[in-house]
């Protein structure tokens, strides 16, 4: 409506005309009456963001909603960060797949709004911020909640699908059916209402795809399992059951109709319009399945489903009393409820109407009343039903976990919304409460991101007054809130909810949000946020208490189902763990308390989850989803507004909406803002600073400053001022408008002037024309004159000019150089100045560091000499505590002796590990030996065939896998002597402990007959005993009590350290381990099956090397790769067990352990470098045969080669050994110097050992040496005639060469590391090609899919014949080049012998012979090349896979492919079907390998797509087929092939064309993707054309703040890359045709791609858009007439997108209009047409917005039978590809072949 005249503030009328131009007068009251709401300009009205609007208000948002909702059918609206979803009541195709492709990767604000892009924009965030994200979506029961949190999880399963096979998103979305059967119910409201709230948690992983999921769920209703209100059905689950009860597997369930069920037919209706149950059975059967839900599993839960409708049927007879109750025995329920829950008939008979008293002293069994026993018979039921909904989420939590690592996930929220009804009982109260909670965190999110956005404009921010919940929330879960009185009641042996209520008013009659009904004394009401909801008291104490009695639960948990026992037993119900303590138990039991989870009232429970959930989603990012329920009768696109404006109150939109209205609501970009209003600014005040032109003119046109705010990058606005700048630029656009109406009148009233001036001129024209030729003739000579004049001036101006401007240029170029040179030799000596700082800085900064770290080592040095004084005063005081232990305690000295005695047999017992270490040592040497003879044969037999050099490659595959083997063992090694460390020290100290305890109870012993004298002499002496004796014996006393509470302190921190000891031995080792000391009584006590842990391990090594060597090549030696995998689980055995004997002797102090330790450690550096010494021979072996087994060397050259690696292996072993004795004498000489120099003055001891007399010398003299490094002389005297520095100057160049050889190793082990990650690489992309292979199926017909796998399955086989084959040839290949060898020695030999007897006759016969010289004759070149058979290799790495299409550019076309074509002729020519069969198929295979590794290089795929098909030419030209001989010439027909016929491998290069062809396509729409929409519809082809529209919060999305949103591309980039593939194609040689299919699909690619994004954004649907799109497609029209391209049908696939941008032009009012659209948009849809209509958006007020009626006329149209049942068209659609047969006029005789190529071999022939 419109104002008609102006108002003044007190007048008691507002004068205004309705839309329909009716007048109207309003009555407006200072209070009764205010002033109507200002409507937004109509620009403005049906936005797609609420916070765009002009005046943000109730009315206006209202409106907008019903405006989109109704006239376009949009259900999705952006109120800010919240997503407004209405529900349709109607199946709307606008979620398929191709739409979520159209939104993945697109930014929020860019497309229309959609569910699937709040998706997409929680993907994107969580991949770029690296944090959490979270959907919340809520709303009433009825408003879609579930469907839209399901799209939600499908988009993501989309997008973020799984690259493994274990297909976790299926089973994401397949939980879905699971949970609506078990978890959804009809209601009054919505046939398929979720009567629980759940929190699914979708897992990424760190690229960012699915890898498992996990489901939290809320507050099921478990009181609709025994009661459902009129019009409403129980859970979908029970009728699906009762729907399938004739099913064969279901007959043993003694189920019937719904119907004949209590807990089924309550609602008197059991069918839902449109769903049949029995179908849905078997979804939620798949489902279960799927998710690995057993059979057996699936038929228990319908056992137990099945239980509880039985449960629900029991008739509970009241007896004549009136006080009790009992249940018949023949009650045929109770018998299939006890039956398929396997419990006990009689048991559950009795306790179903009895139940059991427990008191501290006695057990009472009490008779219950029959509504008591129907209290607790629906009690069990709720109970089972609910047990079993945690058992199946469990269940499903288990399926979709995932053993990968998290690195992110993102929560789905489906919860219920803010509820109220005329009987709001507990389960209200709690939904109320969880959505109190939310409702504060999405205020407080909210308030965050407006601060955010004003802090980052920089804007002045002043706080904004938001609703705070936070009292309500205290009122309801604050101490002695509403939850605590409850609990405190429940508590009440006869709390009643009466006495909760009075409670209630007592505690909270002054809070705020707490009222009293004025006529109910059992009722309460809480004020909250979105309405005033008054509860009913009764049932709360129940519902909360949810009480079951023990005895029922009992019975249910003895059932002889599994899974039934498995539903009622606790998480806490674990046996209790053995303690070596001694339990104190009563001598009467104490009753049992109930469960620790019966203990937590319901309310406890879902406040503690729900904190749980608050903050799980504080620590995510929030995305909001609103559901809307337009209407209550379920009717499609039916909007009731008061219905609306309640939800949008309780959902939080209009807070939204009131928070950033408080604000400035409005925000425009500069450059928007300026491209909109620019029409209000004066020439005279335009710059080039479009900012300050913004600024200035602002401040012109709005006086207040408070109104409009300026950011960084936009400018903020009060509400209402973007629709006051409206109003200016509608006045401004009206007055020109005026204007140019008073100039075309002006114009016309000026051509009918001129008409009657144009009839008197005429008259006088006549008579002045005697005149007027007199006259001409004298201006004629006047001009000539002045001509020549002219030209004479000019000429010599002109001259002067240039001679000026010469002289001027050569004076500027000299003086610009002069110039440029000083600027050069500046910046020269610039660049010096920095690299000597740079120098001088370095050399500051490390003399800084190495001052710094001199410091800081002096410093630790001081402090580290400090702590060791100070530890050697604590070892000094523990000595002399230790002494005077050992005075008191004599009796330990015999148990020392034993210890020693035993050590010492320990010792030996090492000695001899040792011996047999050393053996095992040699084993392995010996083993190496027999590796190398094996080597040596299997080296003997490659002389018979090319397996040999497979086996060789096998055996030496197996040596690294044996090398990594003994590297894993030798860390294996280190671990386990840490750990026997570990119980070594454990062992000790319990030892210690033992003896400790022992002292500890002699000490008690002492102090007890101390105590004992004392009281004796204490009697004896009495009062005359003198002081002095008194005071001693106190003294004494004392003392022997401060000991006696030392020991006792010493004991209690010994036993302590000791428990934790053992704690920590069993955390870090939780498998049980053996060794040979307690192998005997470990056998006895396990209860695990004795597996050798090596096995398993050697197993799995056995496996991945397999994976990693091949299934043939591993097959081949398996036997040796067995016996070496035994070998060496048989060494790691003996290490180990040599390793615990070893540890055991390492605590004895002894000097001859020290001493057998010393030569222990000696031998085992040794074999540590006997070992390094073995492994580098392995490496060297394994690279020698790996360099000569790819080389293709005659078998002697092998030979003679490998003869030679051995030789050098030996050699190095000797040296090796050399150096190994070397160093042991060097060490040993040391040693044995520091002893004799320590031992001078002392007498050695005798030494009764076996040991050798080295071994001993050698210990010995190592322990001397270590003895004496703290004496400067012995140093000396030891050194006095240079001994030991020579000594240390050997063990230095050893060490290095040792050093050297491990980095060498350590080189290789990198470069093998680094092949074996590209090989990953490689077979991933294949895997990813043949994922999209297959996807590509999936997407075609049946038929097609059908056809396509039939040719794909003969291009494999094929393929394969080919691989055989060509295995085949190489076999041939090296038996003919042995005999091809032999024939050459054989005739070398007869050569020999002719030479021997030409020579004896010459000597006979000693004449002059004269020498004939036989000359061949030249033959014509017939266009055919030779090559030898070991030169093919080389032909295909020259002319294939190191060819580049730069190196042939200058040359003819397609050269490569004619050179295998004459190749192929003259295989065919000598008749050779081997040589051509092997041509052909290294050519194919060459060829793939290439575009492979190329897959994404568009230029080596269109060069490769033109040789293929050139060389498919060539064979259909020169096959001698008639057909394809008709455009040849004679000479061409000579050439024809004359032995085979190629047919067969015509086709495999048809198929090889057709998927380099496909690879082109995918490679070039890859590239031109990005830049279609930019260019097509968003880039300015015709400048200031375009129109701005007003935008909301979505294009201040946090997607598109980093690095200024997406790329921009023109019109003019997108044809540019267009002629660069254009060129490329042209330049290698590629067919027109092909050309033209390649050129047409790439425009279709457009026309698909600027379509959807048409069909999807509102802010495209214009007028101006469309004058663009029509320019934009004229252009690339034009392109295709200027390269001849236009007969290619590429401009036909652009009629969509060419009658799309007529449709937005075309006047769109009256049937003849739409009759005109229907004729005209032929290649559209009237989906697609109507859809565009909706969006169509006018930018200026004088444009008309395309009224409902018009749009239904043409939607009430018949559809044409062409129209596709989707919006939008296939992305991924490809015509089908054809290759004409194009033959090739060139002779192949006059080919040349240019000598950059390397092709020398090549002979022609």
């Amino acid at each position: 409506m419109k104002i008609v005249r102006d108002y003044k503030e007190g007048e008691p009328v507002l004068h205004l005309k309705l839309e329909d131009e009716t007048p109207l007068e309003y009555p407006v009251g200072p209070k009764g009456n205010p002033l109507p709401f200002l409507r937004n300009p109509d620009i403005l009205v049906g936005e797609n963001d609420l916070t765009a609007l002009s005046y943000l208000h109730e009315p206006a948002v209202l409106h907008n909603l019903k405006v989109r909702f109704l006239e376009p059918n949009h259900i999705y609206t952006y109120c800010g960060i919240v997503l407004v979803a209405i529900n349709p009541y109607e199946q709307l195709h606008i979620y398929g797949e191709e739409v979520i492709r159209a939104y993945s990767g697109q930014n929020m604000g860019d497309m229309d709004p959609h569910i699937f892009a709040v998706a997409e924009e929680a993907y994107k965030q969580m991949a770029r911020d690296e944090r959490n994200q979270s959907i919340i979506v809520s709303g009433e029961s009825g408003a879609g909640k579930t469907v839209s949190a399901k799209y939600a999880m499908r988009f993501f399963a989309t997008v973020g699908g799984s690259t493994s096979d274990t297909n976790v998103e299926e089973k994401v979305l397949a939980s879905n059916p699971i949970m609506e059967a078990i978890g959804n119910a009809k209601t009054t409201r919505n046939d398929n209402s979720s009567r629980f709230g759940k929190y699914i948690q979708i897992g990424f992983s760190r690229h960012y795809h699915i890898i498992g999921a996990n489901m939290r769920t809320y507050l099921l209703e478990k009181s609709r399992v025994v009661f459902q209100a009129e019009e409403e059905r129980n859970y979908h689950i029970f009728y699906q059951l009762c729907a399938s009860a004739s099913s064969p597997e279901f007959k043993d369930l003694g189920l019937t109709s719904a119907e004949d069920f209590t807990f089924t037919s309550m609602g008197e209706n059991i069918f839902i319009e449109g769903v049949n149950d029995a179908q849905d059975l078997e979804k939620t059967r798949e489902a279960f399945t799927l998710l690995g839900i057993k059979d057996a599993s699936q038929s228990s839960l319908f056992k137990v489903v099945a239980s509880i409708l039985h449960l629900g049927n029991i008739d509970i007879l009241v007896d004549r009393s009136g006080d009790s109750c009992h249940v018949s025995k023949d009650d045929l329920h109770l018998q299939h409820f006890c039956r398929l829950l396997g419990v006990e008939l009689k048991q559950m008979e009795h306790w179903l109407c009895h139940r059991k008293l427990v008191t501290a002293s006695e057990t009472y069994v009490k008779n219950m009343s029959s509504k008591q026993a129907e209290n607790a018979r629906d009690a069990l039921a709720k109970l089972i039903y609910a047990r079993m909904f945690d058992w199946i989420v469990q269940h499903i939590n288990k399926a979709l976990h995932t053993t990968a690592k998290q690195h992110s996930f993102i929560g789905v929220l489906d919860i219920y919304g803010f509820e109220t009804f005329e009987v709001n009982s507990f389960e209200q109260f709690c939904i109320n409460y969880a959505n109190e909670k939310l409702q504060q965190q999405f205020n407080s999110h909210v308030f965050k991101l407006e601060q955010e956005e004003y802090m980052k404009e920089l804007i002045p921010w002043t706080l904004i007054d938001f609703y705070d919940n936070q009292p309500c929330i205290d009122l309801i879960e604050a101490r002695l809130g509403v939850l605590d009185l409850l609990d405190e009641e429940c508590k009440v042996p006869k709390g009643t909810d009466q006495n909760w209520a009075q409670k209630l008013y007592k505690q909270h009659s002054s809070s705020v949000h707490f009222q009293k009904p004025r006529m109910s004394n059992i009722s309460f009401i809480i004020i909250h946020f979105a309405d005033k909801v008054e509860y009913q008291c009764e049932g709360f104490l129940e519902k909360n208490r949810d009480t079951v009695y023990e005895e029922q639960i009992n019975i249910l948990k003895a059932s002889e189902f599994q899974l039934v026992a498995d539903l009622f037993h606790d998480k806490d119900d674990v046996a209790p763990q053995k303690s070596s303590r001694v339990n104190v138990r009563p001598a009467k039991p104490t009753p049992r308390g109930p469960n620790k989870e019966h203990r937590k009232t319901v309310g406890h429970q879902f406040r503690s989850s729900l904190h749980l959930l608050m903050e799980t989603l504080n620590a995510t990012t929030p995305h909001y989803v609103r559901c809307i329920k337009p209407n209550d009768f379920k009717e499609a696109f039916s909007f009731d507004s008061k219905r609306a404006v309640q939800q949008l109150r309780a959902c939080g939109v209009l807070e939204t909406i009131r928070i950033s209205a408080a604000g400035y609501p409005s925000r425009w970009t500069y450059p928007d803002f300026f491209s909109r209003y620019r029409v209000l600014l004066k020439k005279s005040d335009m710059t080039a600073d479009r900012k300050l032109v913004c600024k200035n003119l602002l401040e012109t046109l709005i006086k207040e400053s408070d109104m409009f705010q300026f950011g960084k990058t936009k400018i903020f606005f009060r509400a209402g001022q973007v629709a006051y700048l409206e109003k200016l630029r509608a006045d401004r656009f009206r007055s020109a408008c005026i204007k140019i109406q008073k100039t075309v009148r002006g114009w016309l009233q000026r051509v009918r002037y001129r008409k009657v001036r144009k009839m008197a001129v005429t008259l006088q024209r006549y008579g002045r024309g005697y005149l007027a030729r007199r006259h001409a003739d004298f201006l004629r000579l006047s001009r000539a004159t002045l001509i020549c004049q002219k030209q004479f001036r000019m000429v010599r101006d002109r001259r002067a000019f240039l001679r000026e401007r010469r002289a001027v240029v050569t004076i500027q170029a000299f003086t610009r150089g002069m110039f440029t040179r000083r600027i050069y030799q500046e910046f020269l000596l610039h660049h010096k100045a920095q690299v000597i700082q740079k120098t001088v800085r370095g050399w500051l900064q490390r003399r800084r560091f190495l001052r710094a770290r001199g410091a800081a080592v002096t410093v630790q040095c001081a402090f580290r000499q400090l702590l060791a004084r100070r530890r050697l005063q604590q070892l000094k005081v523990e000595a002399r505590s230790a002494e005077r232990l050992k005075k008191l305690n004599t009796g330990m000295e015999n148990k020392i002796v034993q210890l020693q005695r035993k050590m010492d047999d320990q010792s030996k017992e090492l000695r001899t590990q040792n011996d047999q270490l050393l053996q095992v040592n040699t084993g392995l040497g010996s083993e190496v030996n027999k590796l190398q003879k094996q080597l040596e044969q299997v080296k003997s037999r490659q002389v018979g065939g090319a397996r040999g050099g497979a086996q060789i490659s096998s055996l030496q595959e197996e040596l690294d896998k044996l090398r990594e083997e003994l590297q894993e063992a030798s860390a294996q090694r280190k671990r386990m002597e840490e750990d026997h460390g570990n119980e070594k020290m454990g062992e000790y100290r319990g030892k210690r402990v033992e003896q400790l305890e022992a002292e500890n109870a002699l000490l008690k012993r002492d102090k007890e007959e101390m105590n004992q004298k004392m009281l004796q002499q204490a009697r004896i002496s009495g009062e005359g005993s003198s002081s002095e004796a008194q005071a001693a014996l106190q003294k004494e006393l004392d003392d022997e009590r401060q000991r006696y509470q030392n020991h006792l302190k010493e004991f209690t921190r010994l036993e302590q350290r000791y428990d934790n000891l053992k704690e920590e031995l069993s955390l870090s080792k939780p498998g049980h381990r053996r060794n040979p000391s307690n192998l005997s009584s470990l056998e006895s006590d396990s209860n695990y099956t004795s597996i050798s842990t090596s096995e398993v391990g050697d197993t799995e090594d056995s496996i991945q090397l397999v994976e990693e060597m091949g299934v043939e090549k591993a097959a081949m030696d398996i036997g040796l790769f067995m016996k070496l995998q035994k070998r060496v689980r048989e060494l790691e055995q003996e290490r180990k067990r040599l390793q615990v004997n070893l540890d055991k002797m390492e605590d004895s102090p002894s000097e001859q352990e020290m001493a057998d330790q010393a030569y222990n450690n000696l031998k085992r550096e040794e074999l540590e470098s006997e070992n390094k010494k073995l492994k580098n021979n392995l490496n060297e072996l394994r690279k020698s045969i790996a360099d000569r087994a790819s080389q293709n060397d005659s078998s002697n050259e092998l030979q003679d080669g490998y003869n030679l690696l051995l030789s050098q292996l030996r050699s190095a072993n000797e040296e090796l050994d050399g150096r190994k004795e070397e160093v042991l004498i060097l060490r040993t000489q040391i040693v044995s110097a520091a002893q004799q120099q320590e031992n001078k003055d002392k007498v050695p001891e005798v030494n009764n050992s076996n040991e050798p007399v080295d071994k001993e010398e050698a210990a010995k003299a190592y322990h001397g040496l270590c003895e004496s490094k703290n004496s400067r002389q012995d140093w000396c005297s030891l050194n006095e005639d240079g001994e030991l520095g020579l000594a240390y100057q050997g063990l230095k160049q050893v060490a290095r060469l040792l050093e050297a050889q491990l980095q060498t190793q350590s080189r290789q082990h990198k470069d093998e590391l680094e092949a074996l990650h590209t090989q990953i690489e490689l077979l991933r992309d294949d895997i990813e090609k043949k994922q999209e292979l297959l996807n590509y199926t999936a997407a075609l017909s049946p038929e097609a899919r059908v056809e396509y796998s039939v040719q794909q399955e003969i291009t494999r086989l094929t393929n394969d014949n080919l691989d055989l084959k060509e295995l085949v040839e190489k076999l041939e290949k090296n038996e003919r080049k042995l005999k091809k060898q032999l024939r050459i020695y054989m005739k070398k030999v007869q050569e020999l012998e002719v030479a021997q007897a030409a020579a004896q006759t010459s000597r006979s016969r000693p004449e002059l012979s004269r020498q004939v010289t036989v000359q061949r004759k030249e033959k014509d070149f017939e266009g055919m090349l030779e090559y030898y058979k070991e030169d093919e290799a080389l032909l295909f790495k020259t002319l294939i896979t190191d060819i580049r299409p730069t190196t042939v550019g200058a040359t003819v076309p397609c050269l490569p492919a004619y050179i295998l074509f004459m190749c192929i002729r003259h295989a065919d020519y000598v008749n050779a079907d081997q040589k051509v069969e092997s041509l052909l198929t290294s050519t194919i295979n060459s060829i793939k390998k290439v575009l492979k590794k190329n897959n994404e290089d568009f230029e080596m795929t269109s060069f490769w797509l033109a040789n293929t098909s050139r060389l498919l030419h060539c064979l259909k030209q020169y096959s001698g087929d008639e057909v394809f001989m008709t455009q040849n010439t004679g000479k061409q027909n000579e050439h024809c092939l004359k032995n085979f016929d190629l047919a067969e491998y015509r086709q495999v290069l048809s198929d090889l064309s057709i998927q380099i062809y496909q690879q082109l396509i995918k490679v070039a729409e890859g590239i031109i993707q990005p830049m279609i929409v930019s260019a097509m519809l968003e880039s300015e082809s015709i400048p200031s054309l375009a129109g701005v529209k007003p935008m909301g919060y979505r294009n201040r999305s946090s997607s598109m703040d980093i690095n200024g949103g997406p790329t921009s591309y023109t019109l003019q980039a997108l044809i540019r890359q267009l002629g660069q593939f254009y060129a490329t194609m042209q330049d290698h040689g590629l067919d027109p045709e092909i050309v033209g299919q390649v050129v047409r699909q790439l425009f279709h690619c457009i026309n698909v791609f600027t379509l959807n994004n048409l069909l999807l954004r509102k802010d495209v649907c214009s007028w101006s858009t469309g004058m663009q799109l029509r320019y934009n497609t004229s252009q690339m029209e034009e392109w295709l007439r200027g390269n001849n391209l236009f007969q290619s049908k590429a401009a036909a696939t652009l009629k969509p997108v060419i009658q799309a941008a007529q449709l937005l032009q075309v006047k769109k009012k009256t049937t003849q209009d739409a009759e005109a659209i229907c004729s005209l948009c032929t290649a559209l849809s009237t989906q697609q047409i109507v859809k565009i209509l909706n969006l169509y958006t006018p930018l200026n007020e004088f444009e008309e917005r395309v009224t409902v009626s018009f749009i239904r006329s043409i939607q009430n149209r018949p559809p044409q039978s062409t129209d596709p049942p989707q919006l939008l068209m296939d992305t991924k659609h490809m015509f089908p590809v054809l290759f004409p047969y194009t033959p090739s006029a060139l002779s192949l005789e006059t080919l040349h072949i240019p000598a950059s190529l390397g092709l020398d071999f090549l002979v022609r022939v």
